[in-house]
């Protein structure tokens, strides 16, 4: 062992023990003494979170509990944080940096990826669209796609380690899906809100996970815990599960305890809440105005029910909040991750993308990494060049701007959670397209008429379609012949995806108007029927036929404000 190993192995087995024994947190009473940093920026309480916090397993006789199977709180057991605590003992300086790095890759170059996972010690490495393998008709290819995370989950163990690699993917569902068909395809969270089902959440966020784990990816950056402000955000839009902060949380954790059902590892973001700035960090840097009040009252909540919870990582968004700390993005700012700590998490605190616009010209050269380490970051995801991020920690280790034992804490804590994962493993994943009954069963609890007959055919047999995409008005019309409806004439059924499109003052006057995505363009239609639909997956458009064909109710209630139509607006 190295001497700065042996320093670090003791330095972290008297942290990690003193934080494993408080137990898990527990509504308010998890709050505990604020830190030197929230004690001038977080003078008021913190309000109680609408979901309880898990309970403590406990084992043995009489009470008794057996001090390895202790909970820490956030998904792993003491056994966990000790067997890291063996493993970091083990490491040099270059091993621990790359723990804390999960990286991306262009095209279909794999090997490069596996022997940059194996050069630099890298946790793993998250998967997007261009990383997925493909059929000559476009589908994924699952075999293809099973054999790449085979290859990088062997090359996060060529070094020797005995925890899995971490193989992570954006799977939200609705427009955030890096892997479709013959995958489930799922429609927007919105829908989770529309439907206002925490149950049917959890089957749908077992069902999307369980379709992954087959692939072998074990962890998922969803749910998106952000509460929409409405048409005026730009980024969140119908990711949002809803504009309500109560049920944005309680939808949160139940999708995610489905996820863990099936051994994925969720990740609830972005906090401190993207949902309610009108600037898309993927673009620029946004800026939160709020006060601290104001953000514990609505963007904070869906958070503090996670970390209630007992969820294992939240993602920290590239947002200033100048009540936390003026000029300075939450991602790579010490006062934000002293208000999450603040709130009792105890878990992986991972950093959104850091190839992102918001911060690229801040921070060159791979600086972004150890700031955000410096500030509280656990996990660094997608630096814009892995290696001169692993270089930059290294180098700011051995300068004295980053603390060994910063960058020692980061590690345990993804190190911990990885053994964790490993240990309890996952069920038998399922079949791509699995989940199809599942995501067809959301579509029609949350369809919502705004305008129009709650009951019996609102449209003739007959009817003609425009806007959309090539594929939704497949799809419409695939799902209006099942139901007895042709394309043809009669009145208009408008799509209206995303962005309502520029209107024509010479285009018809569509009859019924329908959003195939977040339902703000409803309040500027005049027409006599209007329908949230909230997706425009194939489950999604046989709910919308059913509807108009008077075969089914619309259950669903508006989860957001349209125009005068309240939240809770609809049939349902």
């Amino acid at each position: 062992m190295t001497t700065h190993a042996a320093v670090l192995a003791a330095l972290l087995g008297l942290a990690l023990g003193t934080a494993a024994c408080s137990g898990p947190p527990t509504s308010e009473s998890s709050v505990g003494q604020p830190s030197p940093e929230q004690t001038s920026a977080a003078p008021s309480p913190r309000p109680p979170s609408t979901t309880p916090a898990a309970p403590a397993d406990r084992t043995g006789m009489a009470g008794l509990q057996d001090p390895g199977s202790r909970p820490l709180g956030w998904g792993p057991q003491q056994q966990d944080a000790d067997a890291a605590s063996q493993a970091l003992a083990g490491m040099g300086l270059e091993q621990q940096a790359g723990q804390v790095l999960l990286p991306f890759y262009t095209g279909l170059d794999h090997e490069t990826r596996a022997a940059d996972i194996e050069r630099l010690h890298l946790a793993g490495s998250i998967i997007m669209g261009d990383n997925v393998p493909r059929t000559p008709g476009g589908q994924v290819d699952t075999g293809a796609m099973s054999a790449v995370t085979l290859r990088l989950q062997s090359a996060a163990t060529a070094d020797g380690r005995s925890w899995p690699g971490m193989i992570a993917v954006d799977q939200e569902g609705g427009a955030v899906a890096r892997l479709r068909a013959p995958l489930t395809e799922w429609p927007a969270p919105m829908s989770y809100g529309a439907a206002g089902s925490g149950p049917l959440a959890t089957e749908a966020g077992q069902a999307l996970a369980s379709e992954l784990s087959a692939l072998g990816f074990n962890a998922d950056f969803a749910p998106t815990a952000d509460v929409t402000m409405g048409p005026s955000d730009p980024t969140i839009g119908a990711r949002s599960m809803s504009g309500s902060a109560g049920a944005a949380a309680d939808l949160g954790v139940a999708f995610s305890r489905g996820m863990q059902a099936a051994g994925m590892l969720p990740a609830a973001k972005h906090f401190p809440g993207h949902g309610s700035v009108s600037v898309d960090s993927h673009l620029g840097l946004p800026v939160q105005p709020a006060s601290l009040d104001q953000l514990r009252a609505k963007d904070l909540l869906p958070f503090q029910a996670a970390v209630n919870a007992g969820l294992p990582m939240v993602m920290t968004g590239h947002i200033v909040v100048p009540a936390l700390e003026p000029e300075v993005p939450a991602s790579v700012s010490k006062a934000a991750y002293a208000e999450l700590r603040g709130m009792g998490f105890r878990g992986v605190a991972v950093t959104d993308a850091l190839n992102m616009e918001a911060l690229k010209d801040r921070f060159p050269h791979g600086s972004a990494a150890p700031a955000a380490l410096a500030a509280g970051a656990d996990l660094l995801l997608m630096p814009a060049d892995v290696g001169a991020a692993h270089a930059a920690i290294v180098s700011s280790v051995r300068s004295g701007a980053l603390a060994p034992e910063r960058l020692a804490e980061a590690a345990q804590r993804v190190v911990t959670m990885m053994i964790w994962r490993g240990r309890t493993g996952a069920p038998e994943g399922s079949q791509p397209g699995s989940g199809a009954d599942i995501s067809r069963k959301i579509s029609a609890a949350a369809i919502t008429v705004l305008a129009g007959p709650c009951s019996g055919p609102m449209v003739p047999p007959s009817v003609r379609v425009t806007g959309g995409t090539d594929q939704d008005r497949a799809r419409f019309a695939a799902a209006a012949r099942d139901v007895g409806i042709s394309i043809g004439e009669g009145p208009l059924v408008s799509l209206i995806g995303h962005r309502r499109p520029a209107l024509d003052p010479a285009a018809p006057v569509a009859d019924v108007v329908v959003t195939l995505d977040a339902p703000w363009a409803l309040a500027d239609s005049a027409a006599p029927a209007k329908i949230a639909l909230y997706g425009r997956s194939p489950g999604a458009f046989e709910a919308l036929a059913a509807v108009l064909a008077g075969k089914a109710a619309a259950p669903g209630k508006l989860p957001v404000a349209v125009g005068a139509q309240n939240p809770g607006s609809g049939c349902g």
